[in-house]
């Protein structure tokens, strides 16, 4: 595969971004919800969100990947059907979990959209697939991002025409990580996927900045940094140095 030398566009770094869209639980407006999203393209953010699969292969703009705290009952979001799932409510707005097609209906190209493709980072790929289909005739502004380089490195060969994106940070050690094995975190931690996913931008946990990757990616690679998830005025002056671009959320910045 022949390097990418393309600069990421102007618009992905141009707006502040709202993690998982402006949502505000004391309003009723909750993470990736279609209140979320209204709210950051009025302020005129981008909005990042995350995608998951339903049972039967449809895309919705969900976190977690069990339902008890965003709905308040038990399951694992994957194994419901695309007709349960949109019945759903998220817990305390009376919204139900929207679609990527519903996200992509309200935002009309209004601000840029980064999509988060979360990952079992058990080889499947077919998210990045419904994905790119999903978004292919969209206009607005969209960019792809993922945890895991099997999903940026399937839109890569795929040659999918919208900024593809790492996100990362310096060591996966935390609980949450317990199911990758250790060459799994080898290549998380040092980037030896590069070759195969040629992120045209980072995304990157700001307890981790200043880093080395980040720091070759902005000066020699061309390469914007964003990070996350900035939740004050003093977080975001303190990463300033370090990103191109922050992932906000508690405040408006």
């Amino acid at each position: 595969m022949k390097p990418r030398l393309a600069k990421a566009p102007d618009w992905l770094t141009a707006r502040p971004i709202a993690h998982r869209g402006l949502h505000d639980f004391s309003r009723g407006i909750v993470e990736n919800s279609l209140g979320a999203a209204r709210a950051a393209f009025a302020s005129n953010y981008a909005m990042e969100c995350d995608l998951r699969l339903s049972r039967d292969g449809k895309v919705f703009v969900f976190h977690d990947d069990m339902l008890d705290r965003l709905c308040g009952e038990s399951g694992f979001f994957g194994g419901f059907d695309s007709a349960e799932l949109a019945a759903k409510f998220l817990r305390g707005s009376g919204e139900a979990i929207p679609s990527l097609a519903q996200l992509l209906d309200v935002a009309r190209g209004a601000a840029p959209l980064i999509l988060e493709l979360k990952s079992d980072f058990s080889g499947d790929v077919a998210l990045a697939a419904a994905v790119a289909a999903e978004v292919r005739d969209y206009a607005g502004p969209v960019a792809i991002k993922s945890f895991d380089p099997a999903l940026i490195a399937a839109l890569r060969g795929m040659q999918a025409p919208w900024p593809l994106g790492i996100v990362a940070q310096a060591e996966y050690a935390e609980a949450e990580w317990a199911g990758l094995t250790a060459s799994q975190c080898f290549a998380l931690s040092r980037f030896t996927h590069a070759s195969e996913t040629q992120p045209d931008f980072l995304s990157w946990r700001a307890a981790d900045l200043p880093n080395p990757t980040c720091e070759f990616a902005r000066g020699c690679a061309g390469r914007p940094v964003m990070t996350w998830t900035i939740r004050s005025p003093e977080a975001a002056g303190r990463v300033r140095a370090h990103a191109d671009q922050i992932v906000f959320e508690g405040f408006l910045a």
